[in-house]
C-alpha cells in the first residue's frame, strides 16, 4: 500500500512537457502537496517574530499542558474536561479516514489524470504561443477550497469529496515568469492593498508586452507613454476559453484509457477541472500566476529574524521564488491587483513540522471549514499562518511532542479565537498585513462565539469531522462499485489498446520511492508522446 501524498511537489515542463517530483516528507509516489479575552496568540505587529515578549500565551499552554498530577489519574484539559488521551485517540482516527491509503491501480490513475492535465497545458501553449515555452508548475494536494494557496473563496462553486471527487489538487501555471532579475525584487504596490501589487509588463520585453497587451488594461501618462498592467481578470478569461477550446478539441478524438472530462467551471480566476480516470475522479483548481525567482522587497525583513526553520533547511531552499495569484484586497481593482503568494516557499517549511501538530492542524481545519462556512470570513489559510506563527513562539521539543495531537488541536482552536477577537491575523511573511482587517466586529464576533462551542466539546466535533470523512469514502467505495458495475472505462480495462497506459508506470515509481528515500524524483513526460515517460533522482537520469 501507498500513502496518500501530504507535501509538494514541483513539477517543470519544457517544451510543453512536465517533470513531476514526489512528496520528499513521506516518500509519496503521487506527486502533491506540497503545506491554512487575552493578548493576541499571533505575533504583535510591531514585535520581533519569535520573540516571546510580543506574544501572548494560549490558555491551552497552561491549563492543558502536561503538567505533574501526582502520577495517578488521567490528563484533563481544564476548559472541557475531555481526557487527552481520548482527544489523541480522535485525532489518530481522523487522520487514518481523511488521509487514506491507495493502491497501485489508484497511483495508475493519479498518473493517468496529472499526464492528461499536463498534456492540456502543453496543447494550450501551442495555440498562441503565449504561455512560456519552458515552464515550471507548482502541484499542491488539496484544491482552493482547503486553503492551499491563498485565494478568495466568494466566488468557488461548493464541492464535496465523496459526492463530486475522490482527491483535489492546486496547480499554478505561470503566464508569466521573471526568473533574470537579482534581489530584492521591487512591485508596483503604489494602487494596492499592502500584500498586493499591480504589474506593469515594462519589466519585461517588447516581444511579451505585444504578445500579452490583450490581456491588459492600458494607462496613458501625460508625457504620452503607455503602460500596460497585467490583468488577473482578463488572463483568466483567456486562460478559461483556450482550456475550454482544447478540451473541446480533445474529446472529439477520444482515446482508450483517457480521462472523462466530467466538469469545466470557472470559478472567479480559478479553473476547476473535475476528471474521472477509472473509478477515480480528481478535481484540478488550475490557477494562471507570475513567476518570479528571488524575494519581493516587502518581505525582507521576515528573513532578518529568527524563525523555527533556522538550521533545518538553507534560507535559499525557502525563499526561492514567490507568485502573483490572482486575487485582489477587499478594496482593490479586481481588474489589475494580485497578490503576493509565498506557496514555494509554504512546501520548503511543511517539512520542518512535526507530524503530529500536521494531524492537529488538518483535523482543526476540518472542523472549521463545516463550523465557520457562513458568513464567509475565515479560510484554512487564516489556520496555516496561525501554525506557522505557533512554530515560531513555541520550542522545537514542545511542537515534537508525539503524543501531543491534542494539545496543538487546542491551541490552535484558541489562537484562531484570540485572532477573531483581536481582528488580527497577521501573515506570516508579510507579518505589517492584517488578514483580518477587513471583517466587521459582528461577523468576528459570530465566528468567536461559534468557536467557543468548539472549546466547550471538541471530542463531540471531533466525532463529527470523523463521520463526515468516513461518509465521503462510503460514497466514493459506492461510485467506484457502481463504476464497477457498469463497466466504466478505466486504464487497465483495456489492456490491449494501442495508448493504453499499464501498471509499470507505478510499480516503477513504488519501487523508486523505496529504494531512494529523501531524494527529489521526478517524472518527465513529452505531452506528445505520454507513453514514454523517463525519471530523474537528483541529478541522475533513468
Amino acid at each position: 500500500m501507498v500513502a496518500a501524498a501530504s507535501g509538494a511537489c514541483v513539477c517543470v515542463a519544457r517544451l510543453g512537457s512536465a517533470r513531476l517530483g514526489p512528496d520528499q516528507t513521506n516518500g509519496s509516489i503521487s506527486c502533491t502537496e506540497n503545506l491554512q479575552g487575552g493578548t493576541m496568540a499571533a505575533p504583535a505587529l510591531s514585535g520581533r517574530t519569535g520573540s516571546v515578549g510580543s506574544l501572548g500565551n494560549s490558555p491551552t499552554s497552561t491549563a492543558a499542558g502536561r503538567l505533574p498530577h501526582g502520577g495517578s489519574g488521567p490528563e484533563l484539559d481544564f476548559r472541557s474536561a475531555a481526557r487527552m488521551e481520548d482527544l489523541n485517540r480522535l485525532i489518530q482516527d481522523f487522520s487514518k479516514h481523511d488521509q487514506r491509503e491507495y493502491d497501485d491501480q489508484r497511483a495508475l490513475e493519479i498518473h493517468t489524470a496529472k499526464d492528461f492535465i499536463f498534456s492540456m497545458l502543453g496543447m494550450v501553449q501551442k495555440l498562441d504561443q503565449k504561455l512560456p515555452v519552458a515552464n515550471e508548475y507548482l502541484l499542491l494536494s488539496g484544491g482552493v477550497r482547503e486553503g492551499v494557496v491563498d485565494m478568495d473563496l466568494d466566488e468557488l462553486s461548493v464541492y464535496a469529496r465523496g459526492t463530486d471527487y475522490d482527491m483535489d489538487f492546486t496547480l499554478l501555471v505561470p503566464a508569466l515568469k521573471l526568473h533574470d532579475r537579482n534581489q530584492p525584487v521591487t512591485l508596483d504596490m503604489r494602487h494596492s492593498a499592502l500584500g498586493h501589487s499591480w504589474l506593469s509588463l515594462r519589466l519585461f520585453d517588447e516581444g511579451t508586452i505585444n504578445k500579452w497587451k490583450d490581456c491588459c488594461t492600458i494607462v496613458d501618462h501625460i508625457n504620452g507613454t503607455t503602460n500596460y498592467f497585467f490583468s488577473p481578470t482578463l488572463v483568466a478569461d483567456w486562460f478559461y476559453q483556450s482550456i475550454s477550446l482544447v478540451l473541446l478539441e480533445v474529446q472529439k478524438k477520444p482515446q482508450r484509457g483517457m480521462p472523462r472530462v466530467e466538469k469545466v467551471e470557472r470559478n472567479g480566476t480559478i479553473i476547476s477541472v473535475i476528471l474521472g480516470v477509472g473509478s477515480s475522479r480528481m478535481l484540478y483548481d488550475i490557477i494562471p500566476v507570475v513567476s518570479f525567482k528571488g524575494w519581493p522587497a516587502v518581505a525582507q525583513s521576515w528573513l532578518m529574524e529568527n524563525h523555527f526553520w533556522d538550521g533545518k533547511i538553507t534560507e535559499e531552499e525557502v525563499i526561492s521564488g514567490f507568485y502573483l495569484v490572482p486575487a485582489c484586497s477587499y478594496k482593490g481593482r479586481k481588474e489589475n491587483e494580485w497578490r503576493l503568494s509565498f506557496a514555494r516557499s509554504e512546501v520548503q517549511l511543511k517539512k520542518c513540522i512535526s507530524s503530529s501538530l500536521m494531524q492537529a492542524y488538518q483535523a482543526c481545519k476540518a472542523i472549521i471549514i463545516k463550523l465557520l462556512s457562513r458568513p464567509k470570513a475565515i479560510s484554512p489559510y487564516h489556520l496555516r499562518s496561525i501554525m506557522l506563527w505557533a512554530c515560531d513562539r513555541l520550542p522545537a521539543n514542545y511542537l515534537a511532542q508525539d503524543d501531543f495531537s491534542a494539545h496543538f488541536l487546542l491551541g490552535l482552536i484558541d489562537d484562531l479565537q484570540h485572532c477573531l477577537v483581536n481582528k488580527m491575523c497577521p501573515n506570516y511573511f508579510i507579518p505589517q498585513c492584517n488578514m483580518l482587517e477587513h471583517l466587521s466586529d459582528e461577523t468576528a464576533m459570530l465566528h468567536a462565539r461559534k468557536l467557543c462551542s468548539v472549546r466547550s466539546d471538541p471530542a463531540e466535533h471531533l466525532r463529527t469531522t470523523i463521520e463526515h470523512a468516513k461518509a465521503a469514502n462510503r460514497l466514493t467505495v459506492e461510485l467506484q462499485w457502481r463504476g464497477s458495475s457498469t463497466n466504466l472505462p478505466s486504464p487497465q480495462s483495456d489492456a490491449g489498446g494501442e495508448n493504453q497506459p499499464d501498471d509499470r508506470l507505478a510499480k516503477k515509481l513504488q519501487q523508486l520511492v523505496t529504494e531512494n528515500p529523501g531524494k527529489s524524483i521526478s517524472v518527465f513526460i513529452n505531452p506528445d508522446d505520454v507513453t514514454r515517460p523517463h525519471f530523474r533522482i537528483d541529478d541522475k537520469f533513468f
